[in-house]
């Protein structure tokens, strides 16, 4: 799905427009097709009743046509208008035609009450993408009015919002007190850069685009580079798996990982690789953690690697290069701990690297201090950093990081020639050619030690068969989201959700991508 600003879907309807599909025809094209998801949800929840409100915008054009369609279907439908006046207003004459019943709000209750108590569903259509906050007197009583009378009733109707809940800066995702929280919005055209941002994430309930008949070929559409991943885009980058393949057909992932003080990052790390599909799992590690990690793995091959207290030493490098010849990808990171050996470890091996490479946490932050490390490694790798890996990267605060994450993860994966996996809610993988992604998930089940070995797993095992590394990199995040969502949800609770719950999550995951 296209990510973009308020201003850049202005642009894009200006020059739709001007190549044959004019506003009237969008606005037309966009409320048939919120009616038929919303008449869609009716026919499966039995409902046959809906209540708008409809302000004098565009959302409120769409809202207008969208209770035209649904009475014509058979719905009873209700409006209720602010500064929109019937007069001379063909869609507001083409709503009545259809059979539907409207009132203008004049600061009571009355009858938009009523109205509500007898609906399954409301289509809030008051206010689109270019509000400015606070909002206006009227608009915010009316909003506020409307959740005084939802919180009354014992049964409230579905929230639909059109675009965007009613209150939401659709740019920077601030909201007004009054926003309402909907069940479902149903985004025009492409989804909104506020969409994907708090506190307005939290408002939006379930996110779906709706096709607005946009023509083919327009530069302002075609020029965008930044997407919203979604399931039809990661289903695309999954390999497809044949009754002919064997495991030489799904590569061989690399793990070096692991420490005496970090032995599970290796295990949930080649875990996961595994999970996400790869062939053969290689699990190179410091030689005492072998009893402890082999029976939990019996699936992988090991190489034992030289140590130091447990912790990986310098002179394991040329260990690695023996056995790495048959590998398609290689992980580097996960629980290396900080030890300057392990570090000098690293620094050597980088530049005899000629597979793709995942380097994720401490290796991490041993390449920070790795002079001209970009240049050591074959592009394009994939780093995998969250805030504050990235703040050792790049010299930026953890605040400047997450004031404008995705022009932060943008300009270093341009300047570093490598692929940057910015972790975090709303996760951002962003290619040196200037494409980003933005994994729509926000969520504290991800928010727990080890979550990020199994992310950093995925992506290797998705690399190891042979998915370029920015798709690799989008697929990994976004099944690693859904499996946190969905570990969450079979738990009960976010809050018990641990990083092997993620990992037992990934199967269903994947089988819904197939």
């Amino acid at each position: 799905m296209k990510l973009l600003t308020p201003d850049q879907m202005r642009a894009v309807e200006k020059e739709a427009d001007t190549k044959g599909v004019s506003y009237a025809q969008m606005m037309h094209n966009a409320g048939r097709g919120l009616a038929e998801i919303v008449h869609a949800l009716g026919q499966e929840h039995g409902w046959r009743t809906a209540t708008g409100i409809v302000g004098s915008g565009n959302n409120g054009g769409d809202a207008l046509v969208a209770l035209a369609w649904l009475a014509q279907a058979g719905w009873r439908t209700y409006a209720i208008l602010l500064n929109r006046k019937p007069d001379g207003d063909e869609l507001i004459e083409n709503y009545l035609q259809a059979g539907g019943e409207l009132a203008q709000f004049t600061g009571h209750p009355d009858p938009l009450d009523r109205f509500l108590e007898e609906s399954d569903l409301l289509l809030d259509g008051l206010l689109g993408t270019g509000i400015q906050l606070p909002l206006r007197k009227e608009a915010a009583l009316l909003l506020q009015t409307t959740k005084t009378i939802l919180a009354s009733l014992e049964l409230p109707p579905f929230i639909v919002a059109v675009d965007c809940p009613s209150g939401m800066d659709c740019e920077t995702g601030k909201t007004a007190d009054e926003t309402i929280p909907a069940d479902l919005t149903l985004a025009m055209a492409a989804v909104k850069t506020g969409h994907l941002k708090l506190p307005a994430f939290e408002y939006l309930g379930a996110l779906q685009v709706v096709n607005i008949g946009l023509p083919e070929k327009l530069e302002a559409w075609d020029s965008l580079t930044t997407e919203a991943a979604d399931w039809e885009m990661v289903s695309a980058m999954i390999p497809v798996r044949t009754p002919a393949s064997h495991k030489g057909t799904f590569g061989t992932a690399f793990v070096v990982a692991g420490s005496t003080s970090y032995t599970g990052a290796a295990l949930l790390a080649g875990k996961a690789a595994y999970r996400i599909g790869a062939g053969l799992v290689t699990m190179a590690v410091a030689e005492p953690l072998h009893s402890a990690l082999a029976g939990h793995l019996p699936e992988a091959t090991w190489i034992l690697l030289p140590h130091k207290h447990g912790f990986i030493s310098e002179d394991a490098a040329d260990d690695v290069l023996k056995n790495i010849k048959r590998a398609t990808a290689l992980l580097l990171g996960p629980g290396l701990g900080d030890k300057e050996t392990t570090g000098s470890f690293i620094e050597h091996l980088l530049p005899s690297i000629n597979i793709p490479v995942v380097l994720d946490a401490d290796g991490l932050r041993h390449l920070s201090r790795i002079q001209h490390w970009e240049n050591k490694l074959t592009s394009p790798a994939v780093l995998t950093p969250h805030p504050g890996e990235m703040s050792a990267l790049t010299g930026l605060s953890v605040s400047e990081i997450q004031s404008n994450r995705e022009m932060v993860a943008l300009n270093y994966a341009k300047e570093s020639g490598h692929v940057i996996v910015l972790k975090g809610a709303f996760t951002v993988i962003a290619s040196p050619d200037g494409r980003s992604t933005v994994i729509p998930v926000a969520t504290p089940a991800l928010a727990r030690a080890g979550t990020g070995d199994v992310l950093a797993g995925l992506i290797t095992g998705l690399l190891a068969q042979g998915v370029q590394s920015y798709n690799a990199a989008i697929a990994g995040a976004f099944i690693h989201a859904q499996a946190g969502l969905l570990a969450a949800e079979t738990l009960g609770t976010s809050a018990s959700v641990l990083a092997s719950d993620v990992l037992n999550a990934i199967p269903e995951i994947i089988s819904e991508l197939e």
